[in-house]
Formats: structure tokens, C-alpha cells, sequence
């Protein structure tokens, strides 16, 4: 494991993921939207961690999309690294 402190490795991987998140364009998410997912990886500083993604409408539906990410320790939900972004239509 890296000796990368825990904030800015979450921060790291929380950036990460959301530039993945927003690779489908509007086009593709706004058909599924509301949705959301989970999944159990690896910071770049080599910790497991929990990668949440939402894709929400940010207004009114059809409109602009609005990407959340959050990225956190197993089991600890208050230590963790939020991003958001907004997918223009």
C-alpha cells in the first residue's frame, strides 16, 4: 500500500471514477435515469474502498444530468470523498 494519506486518496480515486462516470454521454444515460450503482475496488493508494455513482436528473427531467460519485472506506460511511458533475444536454 501507498503511503498516501487517506483524504487525498479518496479524493484521488473519487475524481477518477466520476471522469469514468461521465464517458456515456447524455444520449446514452437518459434512458435509465434514475440509476445508480455500487461496486467494492481499490484507491489508487491500494485501499479497499466502496464507488458509488448516481446519475439524477438535475432539474427538470430530460434536461441536464447530474453526475454523483462517492467514494469511501468499507463500513465507514463518514470518511469519504464526494464529486458531482454535470452532464449538459
Amino acid at each position: 500500500m501507498s503511503f498516501i494519506a487517506i483524504d487525498a486518496d479518496l479524493a484521488s480515486a473519487a475524481e477518477e471514477e466520476l471522469d469514468r462516470a461521465c464517458d456515456l454521454s447524455w444520449r446514452d444515460l437518459s434512458g435509465i435515469i434514475p440509476w445508480g450503482d455500487s461496486y467494492e475496488g481499490v484507491t489508487p493508494g491500494g485501499r479497499d474502498a466502496v464507488f458509488e455513482r448516481n446519475y439524477l436528473w438535475a432539474g427538470p427531467p430530460r434536461g441536464d444530468i447530474c453526475v454523483e460519485v462517492f467514494v469511501h472506506l468499507p463500513r465507514d460511511f463518514e470518511q469519504g470523498a464526494r464529486r458531482t458533475r454535470l452532464i449538459h444536454r
